[in-house]
């Protein structure tokens, strides 16, 4: 028993010094809270997308729109949506994984992603409801939306990515990972050459190339 109170001690004390001695924390020694190319909250998502959703905008508070994003995984439909998410205050957001048969939720505009794996009578139920649709997919759904009384944008996400944008999308995500003031680790912008014509324009492989670099930085460099 005191063996096992001691170790519960010395656990507590590891604890408590990791939370006040920096050298002690994963990614520390980068000036970075976290690997900035994990895992983020979808509300961070939001405020990191570098896309343009302005147009839609203004006719996504309306009944009767519908704008899909469409293309292959990892072209940056989710980011789409969670840029115009961001906007509506009353929206709802949804992704269908494969598989699953979720209930959809009600929001203005309404934002599903992967629509293609909902059944069509269950789309044609959500058709019915007033509100405005944006959407991610991998199939053209425009014709039975046209059909259900929507009208219609239809943007393919993908395509050759450019190498700025690419290089302004790593930097805002290691901004956002931050630990203090100072420097912090750069990724050049041969670097996101390089990875444009390994990988194409698929971000998210991309993104998680870049992930295991951090992994195995040393301390704060350009990558």
């Amino acid at each position: 028993m005191y063996a096992d109170c001691k170790a519960d001690r010395e656990e507590a004390s590891v604890a408590r010094r990791a939370a006040i001695d920096p050298g002690t924390l994963p990614f520390a020694h980068l000036n970075l809270r976290r690997n900035p190319f994990g895992e983020i909250d979808l509300s961070l998502w939001a405020d990191l997308a570098v896309v343009d959703v302005d147009r839609f905008l203004p006719r996504l508070s309306q009944p009767g729109y519908a704008v899909q994003f469409m293309g292959k995984a990892g072209r940056g439909k989710t980011t789409h949506l969670m840029a115009i998410l961001r906007h509506f205050p009353e929206a709802a957001y949804i992704h269908v994984g494969e598989g699953e048969r979720p209930r959809i939720p009600h929001g203005r505009p309404l934002l599903i992603d992967e629509i293609q794996r909902v059944p069509p009578r269950r789309r044609r139920r959500v058709y019915r409801r007033p509100a405005a649709l944006a959407v991610g997919t991998h199939e053209d759904l425009g014709r039975e939306l046209v059909a259900a009384g929507f009208a219609v944008d239809t943007v393919e996400v993908g395509g050759r990515l450019d190498a700025r944008r690419l290089v302004d999308i790593f930097h805002r995500r290691i901004e956002a990972a931050r630990r203090g003031p100072g420097r912090l680790p750069r990724v050049t912008r041969a670097t996101a050459e390089a990875l444009i014509d390994r990988f194409g324009d698929d971000l998210r492989t991309i993104q998680w190339h870049v992930y295991d670099l951090f992994q195995d930085l040393p301390g704060i460099e350009d990558v």
